[in-house]
């Protein structure tokens, strides 16, 4: 692929299954790329983004991946494939199945994932079956060439073909001898006569996609632009990957992030989280495989959520919230180093261990021996105190909510079995919740045996309202030790795999790191030359009076600009509900909006393609060496494209699990794009504005 660049360059981001055509309406599919980028190249554009295009089975979120090296067949084209027209012709049920098909997914705003995905694969398996691999099980001589170039869809055939039989359930409700299997085990399931046709039709569907999609690149590439990717830094917990590569995933830690204003409960994505030290001992061959395989179609990738390398939010996996997770890696203090600042061993259990007070229950109870025989299913009593520790069986807040516990302790049906005979349900609920909530009060986290860290949300602790100012100073100057060490270790971390995999591949590697304010990751960062991302609504400098805009020429150079993300509202969603906003952003740039005092009036008007072209020639000054909107940002400049509410032109509400998200679909065919001379001409204006910008 492309060797790394430097000069300032426009592009778009656009999910892959948003482009729409006149031959092709139901879902964006990878040949569709060639008369997007016939687009791209008369509008000026150089780059086309695109969200991850990976398999990922019955879930729509691109980046909740089932493998890391699959293709989506969501995005193969029925049509392209060899043996289309005959079956079309001769096979009256494939043409009965395929015509319902395209009847019943006609265009629409919002594609319906689930019957796409179902459809496609019926028709995929119809097709195969044609074909004189599904006739006879054994694989012509192009499939097995591709087979060998792509060892990886040895296994990854063999774990569909088991998540078929298994009704797509997780494997890891699968039967222990499917469950827990080897290398060796998965061979041999892949060269099992009876199992060969059904294992091949995976393989083929691979092969198909990866042949579809290597063309238009290639047609990509003769239009001289770059193709940018997406690699999701997780993987689904019920992915291939983690299946088959037990040392390379930590199934005890799930990824996600710590409290927060707007997540008081912190977020626990459900992704594992890596064992780096497995994978460093490997010398990072997963990771530097996964670019591999990326690196036959794209100039250029993003690292999602970049911070990861560095840190991980890791959260246990028997809890149900994030709140007593803690970073990996992490440096910690002992118990000897508590006993030197002078607290003993009933203190070190006050600060580290919840202490759950009768009244609590009593409260919920009204009655105070109801609320003994309540916390003495889940606690022992301190002495003749009413105070409460958990049980040592309690592992995790998961324990504390029946809908999960039984996967811990299969005591656990009794013991909400006694709880409901105690109380009514509404009361049972809210025990519950004071148990969950509990289970986070402390000041200390003991993360493995004699090794403590703060707790992220400490301060906010019943152990640390206790203390006195001289105890409270004495640990905050411990916790201050722990930052610099932990700084430390994931600058190392980091350094250590961006060197490894970085360097594995020619593409040019960008990372997302928004919202990072940790110092050591832009510099880490820059000595890789690893672009980061810059979002310019939120490029402000947020500690000084008024949150001015950081003017656009003093962007890091090293970095991507946007207008929008596919987690974020669009531009025009943002200029209708973000007005201080909006008014910042236009005081910031009165010279491009023509005006001197009146920023607040003029952010109250309506939304229109002026201000549009306005905000994304602004955009296009900045140093970033790429300025890569959203076209739905890009399609603002012309009013015919837009929808009638600004929210349903969103790919992503962040929070929600919901058929709208990662549905979108641009509002007009390829072909109306490419036949719109206006649309067109301002696109490149905005492109020849950041040109000649550079060239000053």
């Amino acid at each position: 692929m492309a060797e790394k660049s430097f000069k300032k360059l426009t592009g778009v981001a656009v999910p892959l299954g948003a482009l729409y055509t006149k031959e092709n309406p139901s879902i964006g599919e990878f040949p569709d790329l060639i008369p997007f980028a016939q687009f791209c190249k008369k509008a000026g554009l150089s780059i086309i983004q695109l969200l991850p295009v990976n398999d990922t089975g019955t879930q729509s979120s691109p980046y909740s991946g089932l493998s890391a090296f699959a293709l989506h067949p969501i995005y193969i084209r029925l049509k392209d494939i060899e043996g289309f027209s005959k079956a079309y012709e001769n096979d009256k049920a494939f043409k009965a199945a395929y015509d319902d098909f395209t009847k019943t997914a006609a265009y629409s705003p919002r594609y319906d994932y689930d019957y796409i995905l179902n459809t496609k694969i019926t028709l995929l398996k119809m097709l195969y079956d044609l074909t004189p691999t599904g006739q006879t099980g054994e694989p012509e001589a192009s499939l097995s060439t591709w087979i060998k170039e792509n060892s990886w869809v040895k296994t990854y055939a063999v774990y569909k073909n088991l998540k078929w039989r298994y009704m797509q359930a997780s494997w890891k409700s699968w039967q222990n001898d499917d469950k827990e299997i080897t290398q060796e085990q998965i061979t041999k399931l892949w060269a099992a006569k009876k199992l060969k046709k059904d294992h091949l039709f995976y393989a083929w569907c691979q092969m198909v996609a990866d042949e579809q999609f290597s063309r238009a690149v290639k047609q990509v590439h003769k239009l001289g632009l770059l193709l940018k990717g997406d690699i999701p830094i997780l993987m689904n917990e019920d992915s291939c990957d983690t299946w088959t590569n037990p040392e390379v995933f930590n199934q005890e830690l799930r990824a996600g992030s710590p409290s927060d204003f707007d997540n008081p409960a912190g977020q626990n994505w459900g992704f594992p989280t890596y064992n780096w030290k497995n994978l460093k001992d490997d010398n990072y061959s997963w990771w530097k495989n996964r670019l591999k395989t990326a690196s036959a179609y794209y100039d250029a990738y993003r690292l999602d959520h970049i911070l990861g390398f560095f840190r991980i939010w890791a959260i246990p996996s028997c809890d149900c919230n994030a709140l007593n997770g803690h970073t990996e890696p992490y440096a910690c203090f002992k118990a000897v180093d508590l006993y030197e600042l002078g607290f003993d061993e009933d203190r070190i259990r006050w600060l580290s261990k919840p202490h759950i007070p009768t009244k609590a229950i009593e409260d919920i109870t009204w009655n105070h021996e109801t609320a003994h025989k309540v916390l003495e299913l889940f606690c022992n009593r301190i002495n003749e105190e009413e105070l409460w520790l958990f049980d040592k069986s309690i592992e995790g807040s998961r324990q504390l909510v029946d809908d999960f516990s039984a996967d811990y302790d299969y005591s656990a049906t009794d013991r909400f079995t006694r709880l409901n005979e105690l109380v009514d349900k509404e009361a049972a609920e809210k025990v519950k919740q004071v148990l969950v909530k509990y289970w986070s009060d402390r000041t200390l986290l003991e993360v493995a045996r004699n090794k403590y860290i703060p707790l992220w949300t400490y301060g906010q602790s019943t152990s640390w309202a206790s203390l006195n100012d001289n105890e409270k100073n004495a640990l905050t100057e411990l916790f201050a030790s722990l930052e610099k060490k932990n700084l430390k270790l994931w600058q190392k971390q980091a350094d250590e795999i961006f060197t490894a995999i970085t360097k594995s591949v020619k593409m040019i590697p960008c990372g997302e790191d928004l919202g990072v304010s940790i110092k050591c990751v832009p510099e880490t960062m820059e000595a890789h030359n690893i672009l980061g991302l810059r979002v310019i609504r939120w490029c402000r400098e947020w500690n000084e009076e008024g949150q001015p805009y950081i003017p656009f020429k003093d962007y890091t150079p090293l970095s991507v600009a946007t207008t929008s993300v596919h987690d974020s509202s669009t531009l025009r969603q943002w200029w209708e509900e973000e007005k201080e906003s909006v008014k910042a952003f236009a005081e910031a740039n009165s010279e491009t909006f023509g005006i001197e005092n009146d920023a607040k009036e003029l952010a109250q008007q309506a939304f229109t393609p002026e201000f549009a072209q306005n905000i994304l020639k602004a955009s296009a000054t900045c140093a970033s060496q790429w300025f890569i909107p959203p076209l739905q940002d890009f399609l603002y400049l012309e009013k015919s494209f837009w929808l009638e509410k600004a929210e349903d032109e969103r790919i992503n509400i962040p929070g929600t699990v919901t058929k709208f998200n990662w549905t979108y679909r641009m509002p007009c065919t390829i072909e109306a794009l490419n036949d719109d001379e206006t649309l067109i001409e301002r696109v490149r204006s905005i492109c020849r504005n950041r040109l000649s910008d550079q060239a000053r």
